[in-house]
């Protein structure tokens, strides 16, 4: 009963209302920063022991191999916020920030680092693009009133999520920006709530999020040159929607609730889980991104950045410390 209380009380990504009291008359408090909304993950505030299934975080020691030069990972903390800015495997320290960012990240790789660029989910409207390590480059809206995650396909082509709200109404679509430029097409899906999205290595686009009033899970696809969303059954039943990334052999998705990454193929609309990859003392990643050899989570539970095997998972094998205001999203590129 514990996890059915956390997805009908707790923050989903970027769960936009003002925190207020659950069914159960029980208040949550918002983060101290950005524009006051709930946010990416399950957890409602960044402390140990704010969460259920939280416990304090160990010392992890960083496990750091032969330095690479130019390697940058972000952090994105609450909406509207900063972005904490790394370069692991150099150092585990934060190195740097960009201010007004938060949210989401990706960058225009489908796993791994990117090169040159990446994209913020920052504010509830706002798409930055940004040069590495910190340079805005420029910046795109959508007409609705929040958006929550991006994705970019091979050929450069934007695709953001929407949770809720707007002109159009409603909640759950995808807005694809061609090129990663204009004002975008929106599709329609099956969500209610759009989370988090990623294209595989064919271009196909996938996204999980709630339907029916966070009644439960669902993931959806855009075949590459169709116009049309349609829902994608998994054989498994994930818990609360994460990340979606392909990972250079399958589509994955991550379960915020299981702290697992469930690893997928995908047949007309049926995913099967071929393998799920466990992540252990993480207290609550929300975003994660997917580079060779490696995990990086978003942790709002711990108030950090940890970064585990993949896809090996277990324990985090170095912990991303720094300025935090619960961690949501994380992204790579490179210069």
């Amino acid at each position: 009963m514990m996890k059915a209380h956390l997805v009908q009380c707790a923050g989903a990504i970027a769960a936009l209302a003002i925190v207020s009291a659950c069914a159960s008359g029980s208040s949550v408090a918002p983060s101290t920063g950005g524009t006051g909304v709930q946010y990416i993950g399950t957890s409602a505030i960044p402390v140990a022991g704010a969460h259920p299934r939280l416990r304090a975080m160990p010392g992890y020691p960083a496990i750091v191999p032969a330095v690479k030069a130019n390697l940058y990972e972000y952090i994105f903390n609450e909406y509207d916020t900063y972005a904490s800015i790394f370069d692991y495997p150099k150092s585990t320290a934060q190195i740097g920030q960009i201010k007004g960012a938060g949210g989401q990240g990706c960058t225009n790789a489908l796993y791994g680092y990117g090169k040159k660029i990446i994209w913020n989910v920052g504010g509830p409207m706002q798409i930055d693009e940004y040069q590495v390590p910190k340079k805005l480059l420029k910046t795109l809206t959508v007409n609705y009133s929040f958006a929550s995650s991006c994705a970019m396909n091979a050929s450069g082509d934007l695709a953001v999520g929407i949770l809720y709200g707007g002109s159009y109404g409603g909640g759950g679509e995808v807005v694809i920006f061609k090129n990663a430029s204009g004002s975008g097409t929106a599709y329609k899906t099956a969500l209610d709530e759009e989370f988090f999205d990623g294209y595989d290595n064919r271009g196909n686009l996938f996204a999980d999020g709630f339907t029916g009033d966070r009644s439960g899970f669902a993931l959806v696809e855009l075949a590459k040159g169709s116009n049309k969303f349609v829902t994608v059954k998994t054989s498994n039943s994930p818990v609360f929607p994460g990340s979606v990334q392909w990972d250079g052999t399958y589509v994955t998705v991550f379960d915020q609730i299981e702290s697992a990454v469930y690893q997928y193929t995908v047949s007309g609309t049926t995913a099967t889980l071929k393998k799920t990859v466990q992540l252990t003392g993480s207290g609550d990643c929300a975003q994660t991104w997917i580079v060779k050899g490696l995990l990086f989570c978003g942790d709002a539970g711990n108030n950090n950045g940890s970064v585990f095997k993949y896809p090996a998972g277990g324990s985090p094998i170095a912990t991303l410390t720094g300025n935090f205001d619960v961690p949501l999203g994380v992204t790579a590129a490179k210069k």
